[in-house]
């Protein structure tokens, strides 16, 4: 067949006996031939009327009989039914909706749909009783019509049909014949007028209920929705239902829970958005300042960077015992608030955990179980920073002292090419002020109740501090005492480490 919407002629002759109220019947009368090539002969009887016919298989035969029946059947034939006119003649099978939502979305203008009520009809009999001239009992039903309100930015637009759908085409194709031509607005109105239509445009599409969820949860507060009263029979039931949200409460009434359940929300909402608007709190911006990055060696002991859920489970596989069991207790809070508590047994031990999700509070308890169990909990960067602060305990000025790199040995200090600048002119100002400082060559043999006690020359001593800050030690300061040194020498030599720190105390840098 061309076409597989066109009826097949035993379709139309099953239309045709059912409108006369007769039953066709095919019968098989007899089939010859090879078993590849075989012809079978059927009988069509509509009523007193029979025909046959043949065909290579039993449906052909079937349609070739109907089709006969239908050429020479006597019987009155129905009348056809007109084809359905396409009601979108859009090309590209576009609804007028959806062409609609396009140029809307252009000029920047919402399309919103509201239902409407149809109209009643005038009661033309005002006693019911009366029948007049004929029996009035059966009544022909008028056909339903469905109204629909199409907002367009500031045009309004009313469709109606046969159903809700075809109502909402019929305002979308008017709309397109005005809209069409006009010019698109260069900006929608944005002003504080625009705003509140435009909400009270949204909330018009959203149910009662909805509404007074969004207002409870905007104002923390708690509802409830309990059904109080049921009476009626089983076919005329009748529900009262109370709603509570915070302080108010409300009572609504219908022959379904739904509808008692709606019929109450609308009137607890009456009361709702009576309240005073909530005071507008801006969000302060968060600025994060990116820290620099510092390499802090935490513990053996302690997986760093190791999640404590996995760290538990691996204790409890070396030590050849069964797995962490967690549990969950309980769930706190507002719907979108929610607090969870997780609880983790460990053979005897239980610990809790408590968070915003089910993860966190499972993690939160792995991690006191941990603790229960003595071993060492993760520590964060911040506060292993805090404690090498605390350890050092200097609180003046910070020297521009690099960081360390892993090639350089420790107790090492690099200083800047500028601060080293500032100590040597510092320190020669102290040097030339006061007689302090290091055993010059020559007086190194000379008995001296103190070891600072005699003024040394400025390249000798600078020399030396140079080569204690860069390598912690001074070979210069070893060859001076080489050179001066005595058989019985009247003093005890004094550590580089120590002349370091003397050094330090006067130049007032930390080492």
């Amino acid at each position: 067949m061309a076409n597989p919407k066109e009826k097949t002629p035993m379709c139309l002759v099953n239309e045709l006996a059912r409108f006369n109220r007769v039953q066709p019947q095919y019968k098989l009368l007899k089939e010859r031939g090879p078993a590849h090539s075989k012809m079978f002969s059927v009988q069509l009887s509509l009523g007193e009327q029979t025909w046959e016919s043949e065909g290579s298989s039993i449906k052909k035969a079937q349609q070739a009989v109907a089709n006969k029946a239908l050429t020479e059947s006597t019987l009155p034939k129905p009348v056809q039914k007109p084809p359905k006119s396409n009601v979108n003649n859009n090309p590209g099978s576009i609804t007028p909706t959806v062409e609609l939502n396009g140029l809307a979305m252009k000029r920047g203008e919402p399309a919103i749909y509201r239902p409407l009520d149809p109209k009643p009809f005038p009661n033309y009999r005002a006693n019911y009783n009366f029948r007049g001239m004929y029996n009035q009992r059966y009544h022909c039903p008028m056909p339903k019509i469905f109204y629909v309100q199409l907002t367009v930015g500031n045009n309004e637009f009313f469709g109606e049909g046969k159903t809700r759908q075809a109502a909402r085409h019929n305002a979308a194709m008017k709309a397109l014949q005005a809209l069409q031509n006009e010019p698109i607005p260069e900006k929608s109105p944005q002003n504080g007028e625009s705003g509140k239509e435009m909400d009270d445009d949204k909330d018009a599409n959203k149910s009662e209920i909805s509404l007074v969820f969004e207002i409870a949860l905007k104002r923390n507060m708690p509802v409830s929705f309990e059904v109080i009263k049921e009476s009626g029979p089983p076919h005329m039931k009748s529900f009262v239902t109370r709603v509570s949200v915070g302080e108010f409460s409300a009572e609504g009434e219908g022959n379904s829970k739904k509808l008692s359940k709606k019929r109450a929300a609308t009137t607890v909402l009456q009361e709702l958005k009576k309240l005073p608007p909530l005071p507008v709190v801006e969000k302060p911006k968060l600025f994060f300042k990116k820290r620099p990055k510092t390499i802090v060696k935490a513990g053996p002991e302690y997986g760093q960077g190791m999640n404590p859920i996995s760290r538990l489970a691996q204790i409890q596989q070396a030590k050849k015992e069964k797995e962490p069991d967690y549990v969950l207790l309980s769930e706190r809070g507002m719907p979108r608030r929610r607090e969870f508590v997780m609880q983790v047994k460990v053979g005897n031990e239980v610990a809790t955990g408590t968070g915003p999700n089910k993860k966190i509070a499972k993690k939160n308890a792995a991690e006191a179980m941990l603790l229960q169990l003595g071993y060492k909990a993760s520590t964060s960067l911040q506060d292993q920073l805090d404690k090498t602060g605390e350890n050092k305990g200097w609180s003046g000025p910070k020297a521009g002292f690099p960081e360390p790199t892993n090639n350089t040995p420790k107790g090492i200090l690099h200083l800047s090419p500028d601060v080293y600048q500032e100590m040597e002119a510092s320190r020669h100002k102290v040097i030339s002020g006061t007689t302090l400082g290091y055993l010059s060559p020559k007086d190194m043999n000379q008995p001296s109740s103190s070891f600072f006690s005699i003024s040394p020359t400025s390249n000798s001593s600078a020399t030396i501090a140079r080569e204690l800050l860069m390598n912690g030690t001074s070979p210069t300061a070893e060859a001076i005492g080489l050179k001066g040194s005595s058989p019985t020498p009247p003093c005890s030599p004094v550590q580089p480490s120590k002349q370091l720190e003397y050094l330090a105390r006067i130049q007032g840098f930390q080492v």
